[in-house]
């Protein structure tokens, strides 16, 4: 395999951190493929593009040639990654992980060759460890260094519980990459305190370290929390096109271009002209289409993505929704946010009682559907609303 000097500056489009870069450029430079390693816990059954960000990466990856072992965390679903969690998570159950492992693989090859991936589960190598060598691994690592871990500190500091099993997530998803003997490891920003136990385990193996590279956290469509099924901000790779196609079209302009560096495959050349075009007097809607298209189409196919955007087209466009339109932001409040208090806080009317009016008269829409019933909860996101056929409001809700 020969290696192109082009491909460092494809694989570091977009990442977070890239440690060590020396040792990645000199692995790169022996010509052999990479064993390029990622892992997954299925905790839930649907991938959102949130997940993507670390896919697209192997993706590029596999293209430029590398082996791609796109791991599974079965058996480490079920101890549960303690990660950014102020709780001890509760274990999962084994039929709970293998559902939702059987639905990882049918969704994730939407993005990689089924054929050029080799997918594989940690507990086929950890469930058959022994008491012994857990001692080994464990005597790899001290409480001390455990709780420089951002988490764990602000846990212990808080008086709050750390079950002894946790310290044995990171431990375990390093063995990992002792087992696999791999020579990069994938994962998210949040990630780098797990990947680098990957790096020191191997180091007391007797293996070369392997490299890491993270990915930034993508934004959901409110813009300001990780994209995620919890706060409602996320788009599921499952989810129908129109769906799939108005959340993307419902981003802001600045966010859009956040998404096209980690979610398109479009070049950053032509990327960077389109913003030389926006900034010149292009429409950015004109761009979004161009993305939610793009996306659509990897996962559901051509004909889907052109009947999104004939559908967006009759409800919003057709429909005379402007181009430019106030902005709120709205942090939603328990018993303070229901949605004729949202109308009247986006100043879309000038009191609830005359918002709840207008839904009775059939007079609001919201992201072009009509709403008749005032008692829907809505959550965190981008919405458009829109009052008779004058009153439009983009509305942010927290």
């Amino acid at each position: 395999m020969n290696w192109n000097p082009d491909e460092l500056e494809i694989i570091k489009r977009g990442i977070n951190e890239l440690l060590v870069e020396k040792e990645f450029v000199e692995r790169l430079g022996s010509g052999e493929p990479l064993r390029v390693k990622a892992g997954f816990d299925p905790t839930a059954p649907d991938l959102h593009l949130g997940h993507t960000v670390l896919l697209n990466k192997l993706k590029q990856f596999q293209d430029l040639g590398h082996e791609i072992l796109f791991l599974i965390g079965d058996f480490t679903g079920m101890i549960g990654d303690p990660t950014g969690k102020n709780v001890t998570r509760p274990p999962l159950t084994q039929e709970f992980i293998e559902k939702n492992a059987a639905t990882y693989k049918d969704q994730v090859f939407k993005i990689l060759d089924a054929d050029k991936t080799r997918v594989v589960f940690n507990s086929d190598w950890i469930s058959g460890i022994t008491p012994a060598e857990i001692m080994k691994l464990s005597s790899c690592y001290t409480v001390a260094r455990m709780l420089e871990r951002d988490d764990f500190e602000k846990r212990y500091k808080g008086g709050e519980a750390i079950a002894i099993h946790e310290f044995l997530y990171p431990l375990i998803q390093g063995y990992d990459s002792v087992h696999l003997r791999s020579d990069i490891e994938l994962g998210g920003a949040d990630q780098k305190f797990n990947l680098l136990v990957g790096r020191e385990l191997q180091k007391h193996y007797g293996q070369k370290p392997q490299c890491i590279l993270t990915m930034p956290l993508l934004e959901g469509l409110d813009g300001i929390n990780k994209m995620s099924k919890s706060m409602g901000n996320y788009i599921g790779i499952s989810e129908h096109p129109n769906e799939m196609f108005g959340k993307l079209m419902s981003i802001s302009d600045d966010l859009m271009w956040r998404y096209l560096e980690l979610l398109s495959f479009e070049s950053m050349a032509t990327i960077q002209n389109w913003k030389k075009e926006t900034d010149q007097g292009r429409n950015p809607r004109d761009i979004k289409v161009i993305l939610a298209t793009e996306i659509v189409t990897r996962f559901h196919d051509k004909s889907a993505a052109k009947k999104a955007l004939r559908d967006f087209e009759a409800r919003f466009q057709k429909g005379a929704i402007p181009d430019e339109m106030i902005e709120v932001s709205i942090k939603l409040e328990v018993g303070k946010s229901s949605l004729p208090q949202i109308i009247k806080q986006a100043s879309l009317t000038k009191s609830s009682s005359e918002a709840i009016r207008s839904i009775g008269q059939g007079a609001v829409r919201i992201d072009g559907n009509k709403v008749t019933d005032r008692s829907i909860v809505l959550v965190p996101g981008n919405y458009v609303f829109q009052i008779g056929k004058r009153r439009f409001a983009r509305v942010i809700l927290k």
